[in-house]
């Protein structure tokens, strides 16, 4: 991938600890007083092959699986007045998420979060034989009917968060907390959302070690 890099192995391999470390360009170039361009294009290229290296190896998923959504980006469009209407009343871009428990985790932005948008993702990538966790929304209504015959529900909405230690969707939830609180450090990332989202998939419940290690391994393979 680096064949024609102006900067040597040394250069590079220091450029992925600090990414690895999810320090940002601006901090990278003044660590390393490379030009911050050429960290953005580092960066940049590092993002893509993630993207690459997570479509490939989430096609399916099985066991106990929990579902949830969650809202990207400013509250209001500006200039637009009026009643709300994407996602649950919001203009923030909705992100559908699916988590294997001690496992994966698996995001795609979505233009709503309607039953028939839901599902279509759902049937897509979990097995019928899964053990569904989702909250009460109404999006998340008749899995049973279309194959997914162990389905519980969290009923949010009367501040009931978990049943029996099990039925609950703390694993989903904690990954929309990591992914906001990281996306925050780059000002909710305007620009590049869809790498970033990636990025955090690639990122959740790994250390410096691990993720540096990956990445070689990723950008070898791409």
């Amino acid at each position: 991938m680096f064949n024609k890099a102006k900067l040597t192995s040394y250069q590079i391999k220091k450029i992925i600890e600090c990414f690895s470390l999810d320090l940002t360009a601006t901090q990278t170039s003044k660590l390393l007083q490379f030009n911050r361009k050429t960290i953005n294009n580092y960066y940049t290229t590092f993002r893509i092959a993630i993207v690459f290296n997570q479509q490939d190896e989430f096609q399916k998923f099985v066991g106990k699986i929990e579902c949830d959504e969650s809202y990207f980006g400013a509250r209001r469009i500006r200039g637009r007045h009026g009643k709300l209407k994407r996602g649950r009343g919001t203009y923030k871009q909705p992100v559908f998420g699916i988590f294997e428990r001690n496992g994966r985790v698996y995001t795609e932005i979505v233009p709503d979060c309607k039953k028939k948008t839901l599902q279509g993702v759902i049937m897509g990538k979990v097995d019928l034989h899964s053990v569904m966790y989702t909250d009460g929304w109404r999006g998340y209504s008749g899995l049973v009917s279309v194959g997914y015959d162990k389905h519980f529900r969290v009923n949010h909405g009367a501040n009931e968060f978990a049943r029996n230690h099990t039925i609950h969707i703390n694993g989903i939830e904690s990954f929309w907390s990591f992914t906001k609180r990281r996306l925050a450090k780059f000002n909710g990332v305007k620009r590049n959302f869809y790498l970033h989202l990636k990025e955090c998939e690639w990122r959740w419940k790994r250390n410096e070690k691990e993720l540096q290690e990956d990445l070689v391994k990723i950008l070898h393979k791409y």
